[in-house]
């Protein structure tokens, strides 16, 4: 019944217009008139069909294809890239009359109702019909329930239409072009370039006149005519002799017949393939063309945390939103800000920091990947740790550039609990940074005017909660008080008490909102506490990297972004505008930037910090020349989360990136690592990374960008006031301008005391009084009674030197610094500290030794006198005896 249906609709057709011809022209303009009401006016039809399209993700040379975001590949093609061979094919099947009717064919129209009603049955509808039904006829024309007799002659007469507005050959050509970028090839692909794509993985010119012929074939029943539903696994012999395994099209599908009833058609209806190009021969060869197709595995992208994060901005820049339908249809072609050199790089390392040392034989995964064999020591040492993710990035701090992005150590890897490959910790990982944070509290202090680099803070374990709070006591993670530091150094070696200590000084609440002016974002239940400077208020470790980004130029955030540049699907730009230039907000002043980067490049060198300076930035991984930088770890108070950030010097070309880079790992599942510190983690990967991705770039310091409006001055190493007699070591530090001391320290006190004994005087000990000089430490914060308190109960420890053990947590006192490494000496300042006992009363003190020069007053002697010899009995003579 359905052939017969078929048969009656065309036949019906052909005869209504002939009627219509027969009739009046009044009734013929009556009925035109009526059929062609709402059509779309075809003058520029063409020009304003809308095809839904890919968009294309590229890295930043636009060499590399990171992503087509859309479910349904298609890309457009102008004429004059369509292969004659292609044309040909398709108007042999398709429209043999194309290049010369006037849109609608009636021979050809009822020759194929008439066909049908034969057993073969064929469509007898134009590529101009074809493409007017697809595309220019109102929606309502082919809603289901209209009129499909109606639809038919108003297809008709568009189609009519439609030619008389593109004429000639130039037009035919246009229509062309859009029939085939319209067409739906099967595979998810529209468009014959998007099927040579997706079936051979080629471009049209380079097809074969078989893949022409079959690909001509499809559009008919793109579903039954998919050359990847018809294929089957298949032996194929490679290039190289070897075999591999293939997909191929049996010869006896029908997508295969219908090809090769194409090639036949071909030979005697080729209009645009130059005539002698190919014999009757070359046509029956390419039917004994076997129909291999190209390797069908999913499209993987490349960098795809970082495609996401392009996604994200891209619906911002096209809708004002991250959800935007535009993305998918829009045919757009983005170029990223992504370095593909540099994001294999970071994809190398992390995978070999937070993977390998998983895997059953890291040695051979690690060789395999072309670690060095320099660095497998760390990696190694890794394992059995239970550190299972890492992320990374890099970026350029003067343009706000994301240059390589991972948010975890692979997105395609088997995942657990542990290891959640596919969530983006940079982004969306909600991290507590630990002392990461430490420069960010250590910079708003020093811009504020509020202390300096120089200020000294008591390195001493304190209740910082308040009155009838449960006691919050940090401690550091070695279990020892320093005593007096300076900023400089408590903030090279990561101590947590004096950052506490600055937090306070600072306003917790101004703290909390000036961190957000460095970029930093916080969960909406956030809120200042006191420890929110040694880490705990979780941020996203991207915005960490932005942070030290701020820092390293000059105290100017840079807004932080994916894409360059974002052209139509015809070329044209579309973002950014033209006069677009990006803008930077400066957070802090030029030289209190320079004067905290000035501190945190000293972790790179090995006399001012051995244990972090180990991980300095070298050119290259292999042991190159040292290059400058500036970093600092961070590690939770319970091995959570290890994190390391810094940044080179600003390079004095424009071409070069001036890089900083940030790390963190641990677990998907938050649960602590086994006893590894930044140091022994995010510490020698963040040095990896930056040394291999900035290799071969020119070597540049920190001090030719040292801006003007900083003074520098000689201090006590551990009063940070102006030396004295007292003073044991000197040092230069650097201050913005009228905040650099102007006294020596007042921490001097004279004290009597018994030379005897050494202690405290009092009268009637054995002496003699002396008076000597020391330091109280103990007057140091006056601001804070709780802190003066456990600054005293220290330096009665103290008192009786380094090791001494005691206070509310049992912590030991200490030199700064240690491990060997005390760079002012083993001391803490002054003349140490006065004893707190009272010397012992003893006997009155013998008399002082007399010393006499002169013969005629000798100094009597101490000699006991001689004694006497007894007396003999003999009677004594009454006279002298005689001679």
């Amino acid at each position: 019944m359905g052939r017969y249906v078929a048969v009656a609709l065309p036949l019906f057709l052909f005869l209504t217009l002939l009627l219509l011809g027969l009739a009046g022209a009044t009734t013929v303009v009556a009925g035109y008139s009526y059929l062609s009401k709402d059509l779309p006016d075809p003058a520029k039809a063409l020009e304003a069909i809308v095809y839904d399209q890919q968009t294309g993700v590229y890295d930043r040379t636009g060499q590399v294809l990171l992503a087509r975001l859309g479910s349904d590949r298609r890309e457009l093609v102008d004429y004059k890239d369509i292969p004659p061979e292609l044309v040909d094919a398709t108007t042999a099947i398709e429209d043999k009359t194309f290049w010369d009717n006037a849109g609608f064919d009636p021979v050809g129209f009822v020759s194929a109702a008439f066909d049908t009603l034969n057993g073969n049955d064929r469509g007898g509808s134009t590529i101009t019909q074809q493409l007017v039904r697809n595309r220019l006829l109102p929606s309502a024309d082919i809603a289901p329930g209209s009129d499909r007799y109606q639809r038919k002659l108003r297809e008709i007469i568009q189609s009519i239409r439609l030619t008389q507005a593109y004429p000639g050959d130039e037009g035919k050509q246009l229509i062309m072009q859009s029939y085939l970028n319209n067409n739906y090839y099967g595979n998810r692909s529209y468009g014959v370039a998007a099927a040579a794509q997706s079936y051979w993985h080629k471009s049209l010119s380079q097809l074969s006149l078989a893949q022409y012929a079959i690909l001509a074939g499809i559009p008919k029943s793109p579903s039954n005519y998919d050359l990847v539903q018809n294929a089957v696994e298949d032996s194929c012999t490679g290039s190289d002799g070897k075999s591999f395994t293939c997909l191929t099209v049996p010869q006896d599908s029908p997508v295969v017949l219908r090809r090769n009833q194409i090639l036949e058609l071909m030979k005697t209806r080729s209009v645009k393939t130059p005539p002698g190009k190919y014999t009757d021969a070359d046509y029956e060869a390419a039917k004994s063309e076997p129909v291999v197709l190209a390797s069908q595995a999913s499209e993987s992208w490349r960098a795809p945390h970082f495609v996401w994060q392009v996604r994200q901005e891209l619906g911002e820049i096209l809708c004002g939103e991250p959800q935007c339908e535009k993305i998918d249809t829009g045919g757009y072609q983005v170029f990223t800000t992504l370095d593909y050199r540099m994001q294999r790089i970071v994809e190398k390392w992390v995978y070999a920091a937070a993977v390998i040392p998983n895997v059953s034989n890291p040695d051979k995964v690690l060789k395999d990947r072309g670690i060095p064999r320099s660095e497998w020591s760390w990696i190694k040492g890794l394992r059995g740790h239970n550190i299972h993710n890492a992320a990374a990035g890099v970026m350029d701090y003067r343009t706000g550039e994301v240059l390589a992005y991972m948010g975890s150590a692979s997105y395609t890897a088997k995942g657990n609990k542990k290891f959640q490959p596919q969530f983006d910790v940079l982004s969306d990982g909600w991290r507590q940074p630990g002392s990461s944070i430490k420069p960010l509290v250590y910079l708003i202090g020093i811009d504020d005017k509020t202390f300096t680099a120089s200020t000294m803070f008591m390195d001493v374990v304190t209740n910082f909660a308040p009155a009838g709070a449960r006691p919050f006591l940090p401690t550091q993670a070695d279990g020892l008080e320093r005593g007096p530091v300076r900023l400089r150094n408590a903030l090279q070696f990561s101590l947590n008490i004096p950052a506490i200590k600055a937090g306070i000084l600072n306003g917790l609440d101004h703290q909390f909102q000036r961190t957000k002016d460095f970029g930093l974002d916080y969960p909406s239940t956030a809120a200042p506490v006191v420890s929110e400077s040694i880490g705990t208020l979780e941020t996203h470790p991207i915005d960490m990297i932005s942070a030290y980004g701020t820092i390293a130029n000059g105290g100017v955030r840079m807004p932080r972004h994916t894409i360059m540049k974002v052209l139509d699907s015809d070329g044209n730009q579309v973002w950014p505008p033209a006069n677009l230039k990006p803008q930077g907000e400066r957070v802090v002043s030029r030289q209190s930037a320079y004067i905290l980067t000035d501190i945190l490049a000293g972790n790179t060198i090995d006399s001012v910090n051995p244990f972090w300076g180990k991980w300095k930035i070298t050119d290259g991984v292999t042991g190159g020349k040292t290059r400058p930088a500036a970093y600092k770890t961070g590690t939770t108070s319970d091995n959570r989360d290890v994190h390391a950030y810094g940044f080179l010097a600003l390079p004095s070309s424009k071409n070069d990136p001036a890089l900083v880079a940030g790390v963190w790992m641990g677990n998907s599942d938050n649960s602590p690592n086994d006893g590894k510190l930044s140091l022994d983690t995010s510490a020698p990967l963040w040095s990896a990374i930056l040394s291999d991705v900035s290799k071969g770039l020119p070597i540049e310091g920190f001090r030719r960008t040292k801006p003007k409006g900083i003074d520098t001055v000689t201090v006590d190493a551990f009063t940070g006031m102006l030396p004295n007699g007292a003073t044991v070591k000197r040092v230069d530090e650097l201050f913005l301008p009228g905040t650099a001391p102007t006294k020596s320290a007042s921490y001097a006190v004279a004290v009597d005391v018994d030379a005897a004994s050494g202690l405290r005087w009092r009268d009637g000990c054995v002496g003699p009084m002396v008076t000597r000089s020391y330091v109280d430490y103990s007057r140091a914060e006056t601001g804070f009674k709780s802190w003066q308190r456990a600054d005293a109960g220290w330096q009665a420890r103290a008192a009786h030197g380094p090791g001494a053990a005691g206070g509310p947590k049992g912590t030991r006192t200490a030199y700064f610094y240690g491990g060997g490494f005390f760079p002012f000496g083993r001391t803490w300042g002054g003349g140490g500290f006065a004893p707190t006992k009272m010397c012992p009363i003893g006997p009155p003190p013998p008399p002082p030794p007399c010393v006499s020069t002169d013969p005629a007053s000798p100094c009597p002697s101490t000699e006991p006198p001689t004694p006497s010899p007894e007396p003999t009995h003999t009677p004594k003579p009454t006279k002298p005896p005689h001679p």
